[in-house]
C-alpha cells in the first residue's frame, strides 16, 4: 500500500505531520509492517524529533541556518549554485546532511514511535512550497 501527503509550508521550520500519517497506518489494517517515507524534493528533509516543545523545532530551525546561511552571507562566497535564490544551495547542503527517508516499525497496527517522537518535514527554503511525502508499507 502506499500514499502521498502533500505538506504546505511557509517557509523554514519542521511541519509535523504525525497523525495523518497514523490516521492513515490505522485504516491498512496491517498488523505488522514496516513503513518507509521519503521527501520527493532536493531542498527538504524528513526528521523523527520530539513534539513536546516548540522550542526544539524553533531551536533546529536556527542550528541549521547559522550552520548553512543563505548565499547572501560573506562565509558562503565560494558558493556558485545561487541563481535560484540566496537560500536554495543552503538548502540542497542542509538536505544533504539531514534524512530524506525514514522508515518506522508497525506493530499491532501501530507505528512504534516513541512517547514524544514526532513526523516531521523540515522545510529549508523561505518560500512558501507544497511539498510530498511518498508514504509505502509493506
Amino acid at each position: 500500500m502506499h500514499r502521498a501527503f502533500e505538506i504546505a509550508t511557509r517557509g523554514p521550520g519542521l511541519y509535523e505531520f504525525t497523525r495523518d500519517v497514523a490516521a492513515w497506518v490505522a485504516g491498512c489494517d496491517r498488523d505488522e509492517a514496516l513503513l518507509s517515507l521519503m521527501v520527493r524534493h532536493t531542498s527538504a528533509s524528513l526528521l523523527l524529533q520530539e513534539n513536546a516543545d516548540p522550542e526544539v523545532r524553533s531551536d533546529l530551525t536556527e542550528f541549521f541556518h547559522r550552520l548553512v546561511p543563505p548565499t547572501t552571507d560573506p562565509s558562503m562566497a565560494y558558493l556558485t549554485h545561487t541563481y535560484e535564490g540566496p537560500d536554495d544551495m543552503p538548502a540542497h547542503i542542509k538536505a544533504s546532511l539531514l534524512p530524506v527517508s525514514l522508515q518506522i516499525p508497525i506493530i499491532s497496527g501501530r507505528m512504534m514511535l516513541g512517547t514524544w517522537q514526532g513526523i516531521y518535514l523540515f522545510e529549508h527554503r523561505t518560500a512558501p512550497h507544497r511539498r510530498e511525502v511518498i508514504a509505502l508499507l509493506r
